[in-house]
């Protein structure tokens, strides 16, 4: 049986006080739950050490946002996999559809912080989703396997034993739009299908997250389709109320799914 997995992605955003205290109030809220979740944030890189203070021997993990190749070396403004982990990181996102799309980072760059983040001891979560005009011009198929082979060509298929794929429409953040349960479960079908020609097994334990604008009033529906592990979160993520409702959602599928 797969895990269920809640992840809050808090992109940039955030100071010093207002992070203290929705740290604080995600570690309070998440002393009842059980082990049979994962939940995961992922603060900016200045705050790490403050959710490292504050979420150290909790039930949540932390990770980053980002990372360059390489330990170390004459790459100003990048942060190095050994440097998250000196922070308490067990995850790292990679290929993010932002730094895609703003950032230019192409499948070659994306692959290669993928199997970097695993040299590490890191645990990537790999983001992969179609713009709009791709889905409207029906690629969304094409660009998921473009997107997932690239890595799996660097990195093996044994590379996902010790990752996690987050499904993130892009057409569905912040644009009005939603994707249905039913729409999100045909995607991540899909993906689980692709990866099951290379490796049942991993096809059948990998934890694939949903992450177009996960929120209290759809997470249900969403988590309750068979191949939706959990939800990567942004906007709900910053307000502890609606991150936690989330994950008490995942939480009741996972005792429900026993």
């Amino acid at each position: 049986m797969r895990k269920k997995m809640v992840a809050g992605n808090w992109k940039m955003c955030g100071s010093r006080c207002n992070v203290d205290a929705l740290a604080d109030a995600i570690k309070k809220g998440t002393k009842s739950f059980s082990t049979k979740i994962d939940i995961v944030i992922f603060p900016s890189f200045v705050h790490l050490q403050l959710i490292e203070n504050i979420l150290v021997d909790t039930l949540v993990s932390w990770g980053g946002q980002n990372l360059y190749l390489g330990a170390q070396g004459a790459f100003t403004g990048e942060i190095s996999g050994p440097m998250l982990v000196d922070y308490g990181c067990q995850y790292v996102l990679v290929g993010h559809s932002e730094r895609r799309i703003i950032f230019h980072e192409d499948l070659k760059l994306i692959a290669a912080k993928f199997k970097t983040a695993l040299e590490y001891g890191l645990k990537p979560v790999l983001c992969i989703g179609e713009t709009l005009a791709e889905r409207e011009q029906q690629k969304t198929e094409k660009v998921i396997t473009e997107q997932l082979e690239s890595v799996i060509e660097l990195a093996g298929i044994d590379a996902f034993r010790h990752a996690v794929i987050a499904y993130e429409p892009v057409w569905a953040i912040g644009t009005g739009l939603t994707a249905t349960p039913e729409q999100a479960q045909e995607v991540h079908a899909f993906i689980r299908k692709l990866l099951a020609k290379h490796h049942p097994d991993i096809a059948n334990t990998i934890c694939i997250l949903y992450g177009g604008s996960v929120k209290a009033d759809n997470a249900a529906g969403l988590f309750a389709m068979p191949d939706i592990d959990g939800g990567l979160v942004g906007g709900a993520s910053l307000e502890a109320k609606s991150f936690l409702a989330i994950c008490e959602n995942a939480l009741e599928k996972a005792a429900g799914s026993v």
